[in-house]
C-alpha cells in the first residue's frame, strides 16, 4: 500500500502473522452449521480457495465445540471460533482453533456474579495454554452494559465502545497477555472510522481487525465497506480485514474477493473523498449470513425487503435484518424498523417497541404497512 502502516504490534495466528507490517489478512466467516461437519468443511475450502488468510466459526454450545476437533482434523486453515455469549466454552474450542473472539458486551450472560476481569482472565489463560490468540470484538449492538449506563444522555454513541476495547486492552496487557487484536464495529461506516480512529490514537500500538458489521447485501454492502476501509486503511490504521456481506451459502467467497478489490483499489490510489452514505435516503443494513442463522429464508428475506422499500427509497429511515437470537434483539434497537429473524417467526420492531411477530409470508405485508405510516406522518430523519 502506498499509505504507510501504523506500527503495530505483531501476533501470531496459526500461520498468518498479523501486525508488525505484516500484509493485511483477510478474513471470512462460514455460514454453515458449525455441527454440519460435510458442509462445514466444504465451506472452509470454499474460502480458502478465494484466498481466505484466517476463517472464523460460531461456537455456540457444547455441540459446536466438539465439532471443530473434527473441522480442524480436516482443516488446515487458520481458525478463528467466535465465542459469544459462553466464555466457558473456551476450555473445549482453544486446543482446536488459532483464534478466539469474544465480545466485552457478552460476557455478562453467563456467572453474572464473577466479575468481568476475572473472566477475560480466565480467557487469556487458556488462549496461552493452547498456543492462542484474542480477539476483542466491540460491537455497537452489545456494547458493555456498564459503559452504556455511564454514557447517560450522552450522544456520543462511538465513545463507549473505544472504552470498552481500551479497558479490555489494558487488562489483557497488565495480567501478560499481549497476543490479541482489537474490533470496534458498526453498521454505519462513519461510526467503524470514528471508532478505529479513536483507538489508534489511543492504543498505537494494539493491532486491529476492520469491518463494517450487518452491511448488508452487495453492492451496498461492499460500497460501505469500501468507504470505511479506504479511510482507515489509506491512514494506515488496520492490520486484518473483513468485509461482511448478506449472501446465500454458495457465495461467501465474494467477502473475499470484495475485500481484495478494496485493497487493490486503495493502494492503486482509488480512493473516495467523502465518507459519507447515502445520509438522506432509505439506509438497509443486514448481518452477514453465519451458522447462527435460524431460518436460512433469512437471506431470501433481505433481499425481499430490499425490493419491497424501494418506494421509500428518498426517505431518511434505517432498516434492519437481523438473522439470529445472539444479535438480532439488541441490534435492531437502533433502527427505525428493525425485522429480528427467528425459526418459525420474525419479529418486527419499531425503534425498539415491539410490534408483534409474524410469519414469514406475512412479514412482508407489516414492514410495508409500518413504512408507510412512517412517512404519511412524516416520521423520517
Amino acid at each position: 500500500m502506498n499509505a504507510p502502516r501504523k506500527p503495530t504490534r505483531e501476533i501470531q495466528i496459526g500461520g498468518v502473522a498479523i501486525g508488525g507490517g505484516r500484509p493485511l489478512a483477510v478474513q471470512s466467516m462460514c455460514a454453515t452449521a458449525t455441527t454440519d461437519i460435510g458442509a462445514t468443511l466444504a465451506q472452509l475450502r470454499q474460502l480458502q480457495r478465494a484466498g481466505a488468510d484466517i476463517i472464523r466459526l460460531a461456537v455456540d454450545n457444547k455441540k459446536d465445540a466438539l465439532a471443530l476437533a473434527e473441522l480442524r482434523a480436516q482443516c488446515d486453515a487458520a481458525l478463528s471460533a467466535d465465542l459469544q455469549e459462553n466464555y466457558r466454552l473456551a476450555k473445549m474450542l482453544a486446543p482446536h482453533v488459532d483464534k478466539i473472539r469474544y465480545n466485552p458486551g457478552h460476557l455478562y450472560h453467563h456467572e453474572k456474579s464473577k466479575p468481568w476481569r476475572d473472566k477475560v482472565a480466565e480467557l487469556a489463560d487458556i488462549a496461552a495454554r493452547h498456543d492462542c490468540a484474542l480477539r476483542v470484538g466491540v460491537n455497537a449492538g452489545s456494547v458493555d452494559p456498564a459503559k452504556l449506563a455511564a454514557r447517560g444522555a450522552n450522544d456520543d454513541s462511538v465513545a463507549p465502545m473505544v472504552e470498552s476495547a481500551v479497558e479490555h486492552s489494558d487488562h489483557l496487557e497488565s495480567i501478560g497477555f499481549t497476543r490479541f487484536c482489537v474490533s470496534l464495529k458498526d453498521s454505519d461506516p462513519r461510526k467503524v472510522i470514528d471508532a478505529c480512529r479513536r483507538f489508534a490514537e489511543a492504543r498505537p500500538h494494539v493491532p486491529q481487525h476492520l469491518g463494517v458489521t450487518e452491511a448488508g447485501m452487495p453492492p451496498e454492502g461492499v460500497e460501505k465497506t469500501r468507504i470505511a476501509f479506504e479511510q482507515l486503511l489509506s491512514r494506515g490504521i488496520g492490520d486484518t480485514v473483513r468485509v461482511s456481506l448478506t449472501v446465500p451459502n454458495e457465495e461467501k467467497h465474494l467477502e473475499i474477493s470484495a475485500a481484495r478489490d478494496i485493497i487493490k483499489d486503495i493502494a492503486a490510489g482509488r480512493v473516495r473523498s467523502v465518507v459519507r452514505f447515502n445520509e438522506n435516503s432509505l439506509n438497509l443494513i443486514s448481518c452477514p449470513s453465519c451458522s447462527r442463522v435460524e431460518n436460512r429464508a433469512f437471506v431470501e428475506l433481505a433481499q425481499q425487503v430490499r425490493e419491497r422499500t424501494r418506494h421509500a427509497e428518498q426517505h431518511a429511515l434505517t432498516i434492519a435484518v437481523m438473522g439470529c437470537r445472539v444479535n438480532g434483539p439488541g441490534e435492531t434497537d437502533d433502527a427505525d424498523l428493525g425485522l429480528w429473524c427467528g425459526p418459525n417467526y420474525v419479529n418486527l420492531k419499531k425503534r425498539g417497541e415491539k410490534i408483534g411477530a409474524f410469519k414469514y409470508d406475512q412479514i412482508l405485508d407489516a414492514l410495508d404497512a409500518e413504512l408507510r405510516a412512517m412517512i404519511a406522518a412524516g416520521e423520517t430523519g
